[in-house]
């Protein structure tokens, strides 16, 4: 049962005519203070209406409202309060959430519907590195939210696998390049050819020169640019699906940039034959000071296409393609102003689907305070940050508990849940600072924490006399109904979660379970054999299913021992 709206629904029953049920839940609140109760109605808007005040408004309410989940209603000041009935609201919430297991608190918004999102998009032959870990993590998270809230979510890596960096790193492998040095090490090696061409250029700036005259070939088709650049694509995939693998995230579809070559002069065609296209400095744009924006490139004066003209026909060719409902983008906030045109530019071209369309923007992983560049090969990467928590998430097990079995399992899903945790319990407009040791510390707001208290309740329940997981009798202590009333949030949780695109909303939620978990654990003896028992197993059980479906909607996994 919905207790809110139930709440709301009684209210309305005593205001026919005056306000409607979803007008008085909308006004719901929390008390403040726990003496208060659970539920409260500021009766303020009624004053004009009914031409009283609101304290006696709420005086009056408080009398004739009466119902079963309700311990009790009273007027403090102009609120109508509501307790709920501890006893008869903690038995529902427990049997319902034992009953339905990860399936508790599925929403139907997206009711089948698809949503498309955008995110990771690494740039081939360069490593992925801790600045492409946000888009990734927090995309994933974003479409595990999407999912549980009834939409059917397409994954798709954008991958940057075109551009005049390529014509750059041709010319460094021309000059500097081995291709046995390629092979053993891709990644590596690539990488050591981008920083290199940048040094080298900054002395002899003809490379430049070079760098666009090797693109040009690519673009024309030339022979020898487009076998490169095939197999330093191929290379990095392979590459980058081991860091994939190592957070268990996968795609629906891997089509990059130069997946739409083909589609873009229809795009520009389409933009004349609409009149949206204008001349400016030999340029063609779309003006969109109407909006006090400048002007959208769209093809520059040598007749190259833009990143504009790019997502554009991605854009269109994903409403063709999956007939989203949305479409997410979850790109870095310095491209605000790029995705802000872009969606004006489809909306003039009278897509009506592109109000639809969101860019989640997030801030930087910062190093000792300052951004990471991967031009100047100041760069930190992905992969050896992974290998590195998962060895010092070993050695932490080692030292704690030797005797654990599946060490190695255990030990990357603490590694990586350490790393995704640290970034998504974040706001993700926040900049957020790398630190590999905070973020595997027991104690405090981290994955761990988290993870430790649902390996706590699982062993909790591994002691348990039998395997009885519904209450018997409700519970009334105070302990227990922090917890209760923190599991009936779960679903108001995932709805926020989603509408404001921030998977930060249920990191913080299951920090909140996993805290108000651990102080009922210092104060209740769960296995005291008495009528409650069976009661507060369930509970505990409630905890272990709600804590580890929180994590996997973040990207994260609960082990059961640690």
């Amino acid at each position: 049962m919905n207790y809110h709206q139930a709440f709301a629904e009684e209210l309305a029953a005593h205001l026919k005519g005056i306000l409607d049920v979803h007008e008085i839940a909308s006004l719901l609140e929390e008390p403040k203070y726990i003496t208060h109760g659970d539920l409260a109605f500021p009766c303020f808007t009624l004053a004009k209406k009914l031409k009283k005040a609101p304290q006696q408004i709420a005086k009056d309410l408080s009398e004739k409202i009466a119902a079963p989940f309700l311990e009790k209603t009273m007027a403090e000041g102009p609120y109508v309060n509501g307790f709920l009935n501890k006893e008869i609201v903690s038995k529902q919430v427990i049997e319902r959430i034992n009953k339905e297991q990860e399936s508790y608190s599925s929403l139907s918004l997206g009711n089948g519907k698809t949503i498309t999102l955008d995110f990771s998009s690494p740039n081939i032959a360069k490593p992925f590195s801790m600045g492409h870990l946000r888009s990734t993590v927090i995309g994933n998270a974003l479409a595990n939210i999407s999912e549980k809230c009834g939409y059917k979510a397409v994954r798709i890596n954008h991958l940057g696998d075109w551009g005049t960096q390529f014509g750059k790193l041709i010319t460094a492998y021309k000059h500097w390049g081995a291709e046995e040095k390629v092979r053993e090490n891709p990644i590596k090696e690539l990488f050591h050819l981008y920083v290199t061409f940048h040094e080298e250029a900054e002395k002899h700036p003809h490379l430049e020169d070079e760098a666009r005259s090797w693109f040009k070939q690519l673009e024309f088709g030339n022979k020898e640019a487009s076998q490169l650049w095939k197999w330093f694509r191929e290379e990095s995939l392979k590459e980058f699906a081991k860091i994939y693998d190592l957070l268990d995230i996968t795609f629906d579809s891997y089509d990059g940039e130069a997946f739409y070559n083909d589609k873009m002069d229809a795009i520009v065609q389409e933009l004349e034959d609409k009149e949206l296209l204008t001349l400016s400095e030999g340029a063609e744009v779309v003006d969109l000071a109407d909006a006090n924006m400048p002007p959208c490139l769209i093809k520059k004066k040598d007749g190259a296409t833009l990143y504009a003209t790019r997502d554009l026909a991605a854009a269109i060719y994903r409403s063709k393609t999956y007939h989203f409902e949305k479409s997410f983008y979850i790109v870095g906030q310095e491209q605000r102003l790029h995705f802000e045109q872009l969606f004006l530019v489809l909306q003039k071209m009278g897509y009506d689907w592109a109000a639809e369309l969101k860019h989640v923007p997030f801030g930087f992983i910062l190093k000792d305070g300052k951004k990471m560049s991967t031009r100047k090969g100041k760069v930190v990467l992905l992969e050896d940050v992974i290998k590195e928590a998962i060895d010092l998430a070993y050695k932490n097990i080692e030292a704690k508990n030797p005797a654990l079995e599946n060490k190695e399992d255990v030990a990357k899903m603490v590694g990586v849940g350490a790393i995704i945790f640290h970034d998504v319990k974040n706001e993700r407009q926040n900049n957020i600072e790398f630190n590999l040791e905070t973020m595997l510390k027991f104690e405090g707001s981290t994955g761990l924490y988290v993870q430790y208290t649902h390996a706590r309740a699982c062993s909790i329940l591994r002691k348990a006399p039998s395997e009885n997981s519904l209450p018997d009798t409700g519970l009334a202590d105070s302990h227990s109904w922090e917890i209760v009333k923190t599991l009936m949030d779960f679903p108001k949780i995932i709805e926020k979660s989603f509408h404001q695109a921030e998977p930060s909303v249920i990191a913080k939620y299951v920090l909140k379970l996993s805290q108000e978990f651990n102080k009922y654990y210092s104060h209740v003896k769960v296995l005291t054999d008495d009528t409650e028992q069976s009661s507060r197993l369930a509970l505990v059980k409630s905890v272990t299913i709600v804590l580890e479906e929180g994590l996997r909607l973040l990207g994260i996994k609960a082990p059961k021992k640690l």
